[in-house]
């Protein structure tokens, strides 16, 4: 497979053409960033953490009947996956209350939902992915309404599959960011990363925070947390 030219540079990630016009290889970046790029920094280690559990997740999805972009791990860092364009909105599944939804709604952290909640942003840095309901995002033009449902539907199975999964590993899934792509035949599949930098994880027993949080909200031990994080799924 012949790597081209770099097609896009995000906070997390560098995105490459390929000699195969279905495929691009992603390169994860140790760079980190909050609030909307506000905070920038360094977490050593990460690219190569962030890609492995991303596409140990992938494939465990995919088993479970979650259609992904997912093709390939080629490297510690570097994975090759279908191009899609991606639907410009950020789902976020949440199963227990935790930053920005307790901030909005003046309740504690910690709180166990008796269902989990969906809710949607425009993927729009510019304008700081501001929150927005299914009615927007069909307005706007950003996805269909049968889209939106079949989107829905895959990020419950989603969070369904992961919250059994990471209970395992005496891990609590609190809540998580995900990404959804369109195929060339506007087959819809889950895209992005599944990672310590999209999902916050606290363990079971102590409630550790082992996810961004620590980055963000300046607790230490960043780098320690992702690599138990790895530890756990990959059991390395």
């Amino acid at each position: 497979m012949e790597i081209k030219e770099l097609l896009y540079e995000g906070k997390a990630k560098k995105v490459y053409a390929t000699d195969d016009p279905a495929v691009l290889l992603v390169d994860y970046k140790d760079d980190a960033t909050a609030f909307n790029g506000l905070k920038k920094g360094t977490i050593a280690g990460k690219g190569a953490i962030n890609n492995r559990v991303t596409n140990y997740m992938m494939r465990l999805l995919e088993k479970e009947g979650v259609p992904t972009h997912y093709v390939e791990e080629l490297s510690e860092r570097k994975t090759l996956v279908k191009k899609v364009s991606i639907v410009p909105l950020e789902v976020i599944i949440r199963n227990i209350s935790a930053g920005s939804f307790a901030k909005r709604f003046g309740v504690e952290e910690g709180i166990v939902f008796a269902e989990p909640t969906i809710e949607f942003s425009y993927k729009n840095d510019e304008l700081g992915d501001p929150l927005m309901n299914a009615y927007h995002a069909i307005a706007l033009s950003l996805a269909t309404r049968e889209e939106i449902e079949t989107i829905k539907a895959m990020a419950f199975k989603v969070n369904e599959v992961m919250k059994a999964f990471f209970k395992k590993l005496n891990v609590d899934l609190v809540d998580f960011k995900l990404e959804f792509g369109r195929l060339p035949d506007g087959t819809i599949v889950l895209a992005d990363e599944i990672s310590p930098d999209t999902c916050r994880f606290w363990d079971s027993e102590t409630h550790e925070k082992l996810d961004k949080d620590r980055f963000r909200r300046d607790l230490g031990n960043v780098e320690d947390a992702y690599k138990e994080m790895m530890k756990r799924i990959l059991g390395e």
